[in-house]
């Protein structure tokens, strides 16, 4: 036993410490110097607040994992992976992680379009002054820029779950970083690994990876939590009713203007638009502080998101409905290489 884990810790260390090392194009061509010139100057304009990822997955990698306590209950780990055994999920590599700040994504789009064209990792700790300079100097080359905080990290063994959410929402997260490990080892999963090396694949196949592993994490996640960790008196993280105010409909209302306004190049206009719309969505209790293409871009990878336009998610949710089974269902998604794979595994469905 100790063996096997030794070689699953240092090859997922290798493997996620260079995945992470090369921000890549996520689903844009770099055939045009243009970008990859554009992309050599964020990276000189950011450099002192990027990850020094070699240092940091090292440190990550040889720092003792502690119990993870939920809620009073610890064994995180060892209850996904019971989990995930039941059903029928090998549990490869294995199940670790750590609580704990993970890093921030400065993430690109250009202004014309909402593309998820870029993202760079920074220092988890930077001040609301260094976010506003490194936005400040990605929008002055004529880019939509966004640093945001992420649930979780999986391009990092063990993998990192922020401490900043609710009890379930830190399980749903440990399963979906420990997903996107299972799946890097598989052909869906591996594109996605190509990604984000350099080697640019089409945003499907993006959206396709982070909708498969948040299925897996909500099933399996729900599982957990239910089982070990919702004692009585527990209230979960459930969103409330906001004053008969539908997030998910605003803001998918939001995403198609906006579309539309780019489509017609009226940039400006849209900005204006968003910048209203954002002003809305507080007022409404929804403390958003930049909507703008680098924020769509972003939630639009996740295909359940409402700033996806995406139909992935609701065909996939479909396959999965045809399956009585978690395991089928994974271990035919994963197997799938391309979006046009994905098409005719819908297309058969009855």
């Amino acid at each position: 036993m100790i063996p096997v884990k030794i070689v699953c810790y240092t090859l997922l260390a290798f493997l996620f410490t260079a995945t992470a090392c090369v921000a890549g194009g996520v689903g844009q061509p770099d055939d045009d110097r243009r970008f990859n010139n554009l992309k050599s100057e964020i990276r000189h304009e950011v450099k002192q607040y990027s990850l020094n990822l070699v240092d940091w997955e090292i440190t990550n990698f040889i720092t003792p994992v502690k119990e993870v306590h939920i809620n009073g209950v610890d064994g995180l780990s060892e209850k996904i992976s019971l989990v995930l055994k039941e059903q029928d999920i090998p549990v490869v590599p294995p199940v670790h992680t750590r609580i704990t700040l993970p890093p921030l994504l400065l993430v690109i789009s250009p202004k014309d379009k909402i593309v998820y064209w870029d993202r760079v990792l920074l220092y988890p700790d930077l001040n609301d002054n260094q976010i506003e300079e490194i936005e400040n100097k990605v929008d002055a080359l004529g880019l939509s820029s966004l640093v945001t905080k992420i649930g979780g990290f999986g391009a990092a063994y063990p993998s990192i779950v922020s401490p900043d959410m609710g009890e379930a929402n830190q399980v749903n997260a440990a399963v979906e970083e420990w997903a996107h490990q299972y799946l890097a080892f598989r052909p869906l999963g591996f594109l996605y690994l190509l990604d984000s090396l350099g080697f640019s694949q089409p945003s499907e196949i993006i959206s396709m990876n982070e909708t498969l592993a948040g299925i897996i994490a909500d099933e399996i996640g729900d599982e957990v939590y239910a089982r070990y960790y919702n004692t009585a008196g527990n209230q979960n993280s459930v969103v409330k009713e906001r004053a008969g105010f539908d997030f998910d409909k605003e803001m998918r209302e939001t995403r198609r203007t906006v579309d539309s306004l780019l489509k017609d190049n009226a940039i400006e206009r849209a900005e204006l638009y968003m910048n209203e719309r954002r002003l809305i969505f507080i007022q409404h209790g929804y403390k958003i502080r930049k909507l703008n293409q680098a924020y769509f871009a972003f939630h639009a990878i996740y295909g359940q998101d409402p700033c996806s336009v995406s139909p992935i998610y609701n065909d996939m949710t479909r396959l999965r409905n045809s399956y009585d089974k978690l395991s089928d269902f994974v271990n035919e998604v994963t197997n799938i290489s391309s979006y046009e794979g994905f098409q005719a595994a819908i297309k058969r469905l009855p």
